[in-house]
């Protein structure tokens, strides 16, 4: 859909078809806005193709429409549009639509009505929302099935009052391919960004705390997570369903349960990524497959990686897994060998040797015992864990490594942690 819009747009420049959205009309006028009263509703309802509405200080009421292509709304410093509290405060339904610097707070509280701050309807192929302050509202942004709209550099703040399940998501995407979310920072809702059924977004330099999940991915393929910052938040990155992502330079910090969660999620890279302190498990695989997990950081988690439920097939090699309660969680029948053409990854607590001096342990690494899972099927038995019995089942597995049941095995260890070097968004997310 984005291609042919972009398709379509290009022939129009070239005379070759006749198509609305693409171009503002030659005759359009740059209107200046006073706040107060209905001006700014009676201004959109009069506007013309590709008007530029400057926006005066002060508090203009809304609902905002803008349903005429190319339209610009532009605020000066200290204009805001406020919804009070009813339905969507700024809605877009035409192409091409421009909504910057602005202070837009104060929808309605629907979630069937899907009140947000601003609303981009399928019409709105190409709108931008730009370096706004979005505050107070139900959604932040709401893109309902517009091609290539780009919402970057914003800060987007939801209702820190209310419980967390009755906010809304901060940037919220339901078929809107091409899409590209960047460089905003999302506070107090539910998800930061939430897509579903989608294609080809990219989500780059975001900065997410005090949310659900920082990034909720459902049915969307063949794009691109980078560059973005967790921090405080229940789970990071939630990818499920979803296939052929390239999930790189992210960071998650302290947040809660999880850095990164996998469900049937495949054919997707994961590379550059830091988890640090992410509560109970750095990464958590659940029946996913192919994907290729390589140069990442995962430390102090209660699991570095909980690999579950018929994950196959996955490469993971050149990770560094440090000072994890429990580097690995595996529980299965079949050994996995988690090295790659000769290259395993780096484990804090291998006490192994290298006399060759190649970088690689002389010996291969096992990140789990058959004590260990013992302990992950019966929970309780970790009272027995400093019993004669539990002693003499460790002495067992070490003289006879046939009553081990499966597991996984590092074959090609690294004697030191990769140096990774993301590029966490110095544009963006430390600003």
């Amino acid at each position: 859909m984005a291609l042919r819009y972009l398709v379509v747009c290009l022939a129009a420049a070239a005379g070759l078809v006749f198509a609305t959205g693409c171009l503002p009309r030659a005759n359009a006028a740059n209107l200046t806005i006073e706040a107060g009263g209905g001006r700014l509703v009676e201004a959109l309802a009069a506007a013309g193709n590709g008007d530029v509405l400057m926006l005066g200080p002060g508090v203009h009421s809304g609902p905002a429409l803008i349903d005429r292509p190319g339209i610009e709304l532009v605020g000066s410093a200290g204009a805001i549009i406020d919804g009070g509290g009813k339905g969507q405060v700024v809605t877009i339904m035409a192409p091409d639509a421009v909504v910057r610097g602005l202070v837009i707070r104060n929808s309605g509280e629907d979630f069937d009505s899907v009140d947000a701050g601003v609303f981009v309807g399928k019409p709105g192929d190409g709108a931008l929302i730009e370096n706004n302050k979005i505050e107070n509202n139900l959604f932040g942004v709401y893109l309902h099935g517009p091609d290539a709209a780009i919402v970057r550099g914003n800060e987007i703040l939801g209702r820190a009052g209310v419980r967390m399940n009755d906010r809304g998501n901060g940037v919220h995407l339901w078929n809107s391919p091409g899409s590209i979310i960047e460089g905003n920072k999302i506070y107090s809702g539910r998800d930061g960004i939430f897509v579903t059924t989608s294609s080809g977004n990219i989500f780059r330099g975001n900065h997410f705390q005090d949310l659900r999940f920082a990034i909720h991915y459902m049915y969307t393929n063949d794009a691109e997570i980078s560059d973005n910052v967790s921090r405080g938040n229940h789970l990071g990155y939630a990818l499920m369903y979803s296939h052929r992502l390239v999930i790189r330079d992210n960071l998650s910090e302290g947040d809660r349960e999880h850095g990164m969660a996998f469900n049937f999620a495949n054919e997707s890279q994961l590379s550059g990524n830091v988890i640090r302190r992410a509560g109970k498990k750095c990464v958590f695989l659940y029946n996913s497959n192919k994907n290729e997990i390589t140069g990442n950081h995962f430390e102090g988690c209660e699991i570095g990686i909980h690999y579950t439920a018929g994950s196959e097939r996955n490469i993971i090699s050149g990770n560094a897994f440090i000072a994890n309660q429990t580097q690995v969680k595996y529980v299965g029948s079949r050994w996995l060998d988690w090295s790659h053409a000769g290259k395993g990854n780096y484990w804090s607590d291998n006490t192994a040797f290298d006399l060759n001096g190649d970088g690689i342990a002389d010996t291969p690494y096992k990140p789990n015992d058959l004590v260990d899972q013992v302990m992950w099927r019966h929970p309780v038995a970790k009272l027995l864990l400093t019993s004669p019995a539990v002693q003499i089942l460790r002495w067992a597995q070490e003289s006879f490594p046939g009553l081990h049941p499966g597991g996984v095995i590092d074959s090609a260890p690294l004697m030191h942690p990769p140096e990774i070097k993301p590029s966490i968004p110095r544009r963006y997310a430390e600003r």
